[in-house]
């Protein structure tokens, strides 16, 4: 072992446990990932910024510790990259947006800190839409991604780098955030596991903020394991986030290698037909999840017909309340503290020209909407009515578990679709969150997992979403373990990597 090729195929888990073991040292692997990165972002624009040095820092580290029999943390040696949301001390931060363009955060954000405490070596910051507004990392004043699966197509949003970098081996595991999808859409275009945890399942602190009641930090990965094993060490409480969970973090490893060994036991797979014959929904995303039934079918699972009355108002109701909070967490950003500054003659112009340079067109859309729904004289009839509806879809999906276990859907309507294709209508992109935005407004844990390929050149791949009762992590993972363990679909390279070979 230790030829470049080897190590980029090899899991996070296998990677961990070839350090531990002596047969790789993290400095090679580390190596590796930075040369991959050299010789694929030209073309792919999944990273933001690369940070070589302190990468081969960590893993130089990383190998001192090991050679002086010093206990390595459960990711010592593993390759990872940051969505650009997630605040990392000394390493520019932006969230995509040129209004934080060269701010270097003074503190290190809970996720970064975790991971470091872990052993993991940071390979650099990922893109993604400007402050997580996006379906396509086309929101951005940067390069937006391309896909590795098909360069001329989108990687998915707002984690799209994140997406992109895991599927191209660009780095072993990735962090995104989730407000609305932006895990597992991303994950369902680019063939990868993303794991949007339970609401305060991890921390928030450093995670730079777009609705704080949707928003949730989670892994990024090839394999379901390598997700359980990012999760182990990002979830549990935080004192520096109100909004964490005090609860017991379960062993996510276990509960991976008894789905995968075990299968499902007689477990009930929810699905509500009603979702799938809604316009827009593609043929093939169609047959792939239907064929997805069939494995947690084989796996030992039963399919039970749910119903989810609200579904449809889900899509409207979340763009009432992540814009209302997104426009008063924007405020923040006045060219005053920190971050971008235009030059005015005085402290209101200030604040005008650095909004008017700094913010990009859907952030400026979705401030302008957030600040018209929480008006007195509309606060009733938007923000007080969607909060209304939000409890009514907390309350389908909770009476729907009283039925099922789990609840499957397709991840994202439709696979792939070429660059600058649907730029110009936002409407069409915030239709595409249909099935991802009801565990965001119920604080509900969701994973998507790879589901197949399109039947039609460019192949472009499908993702099939599990979303599961509060803190039912440790039964999301195990259910995707059981149906990767009857399928190849997570071993496949992108075409990218395929034509370099």
């Amino acid at each position: 072992m230790g030829a470049a090729g080897d190590i980029l195929e090899l899991s996070a888990r296998g990677l961990a446990a070839a350090i531990r073991g002596g047969e790789l040292s993290a400095s090679e692997v580390a190596r590796a990932y930075l040369e991959q990165i050299d010789a694929l972002e030209p073309s792919l624009h999944a990273y933001r910024r690369v940070t070589p040095e302190l990468a081969l820092a960590q893993a130089a580290a990383v190998d001192d510790a090991r050679r002086a029999g010093q206990a390595l943390g459960p990711l010592a040696g593993v390759p990872v990259a940051l969505k650009d949301i997630f605040v990392t001390e000394g390493v520019e931060t932006t969230s995509g947006s040129a209004i934080l363009a060269g701010w270097i955060p003074p503190y290190q954000g809970a996720h970064a800190r975790r991971l470091a405490e872990a052993g993991a070596v940071l390979l650099g910051k990922l893109t993604m839409d400007e402050f997580g507004m996006g379906s396509a990392n086309e929101n951005t004043p940067f390069e937006p991604v391309h896909n590795p699966w098909a360069l001329s197509h989108v990687a998915g949003g707002s984690s799209g780098g994140s997406a992109a970098a895991v599927a191209a081996r660009s780095c072993a595991l990735a962090l995104g955030s989730d407000t609305g999808g932006s895990i597992r859409q991303p994950a369902s275009l680019c063939n990868l596991v993303g794991l949007k945890p339970t609401y305060g399942r991890v921390s928030r602190h450093g995670m730079i903020a777009f609705a704080s009641s949707l928003d949730q930090a989670g892994p990024m990965a090839r394999e379901v394991g390598d997700a359980a094993l990012a999760l182990g060490v990002l979830a549990g409480a935080d004192p520096l986030d109100a909004t964490s969970l005090d609860a017991p973090v379960p062993d996510y490893l276990a509960a991976v290698d008894q789905g995968a060994r075990g299968g499902l036991d007689g477990a009930k797979i929810g699905v509500h037909r009603g979702a799938l014959e809604l316009e827009g929904l593609d043929a093939d995303v169609r047959a792939r999840f239907e064929a997805s039934l069939t494995r947690l079918e084989d796996a030992g699972a039963r399919v039970v017909d749910i119903e989810l009355p609200h579904f449809e108002h889900a899509v409207a109701t979340y763009y009432v309340l992540a814009t209302a909070e997104a426009s008063s967490n924007l405020a923040r950003y006045d060219g005053v503290r920190y971050g971008h500054r235009s030059a005015a003659d005085s402290l209101r112009q200030t604040y005008e020209a650095t909004r008017h340079d700094g913010f990009g067109p859907e952030v400026k859309r979705r401030i302008l909407l957030g600040t018209f729904v929480l008006r007195a004289e509309s606060y009733a009839d938007y923000y007080g009515r969607a909060m209304k509806v939000r409890t009514l879809i907390a309350r389908d999906y909770a009476r729907a578990f009283e039925r099922c276990d789990l609840i499957a859907s397709p991840t994202a309507p439709i696979p792939s679709w070429p660059l600058g294709a649907k730029i110009d209508d936002p409407l069409a992109l915030y239709l595409l969150d249909m099935f991802t935005i009801g565990a965001n407004l119920a604080g509900l844990p969701a994973i998507s997992i790879p589901a197949g390929f399109t039947s039609a050149a460019p192949r472009l791949p499908i993702g099939v979403q599990l979303i599961g009762p509060r803190l039912a992590e440790p039964a999301l993972l195990g259910a995707a373990a059981a149906h990767e363990a009857r399928c190849d679909w997570h071993r496949e390279q992108p075409q990218l990597l395929e034509a370099r070979a």
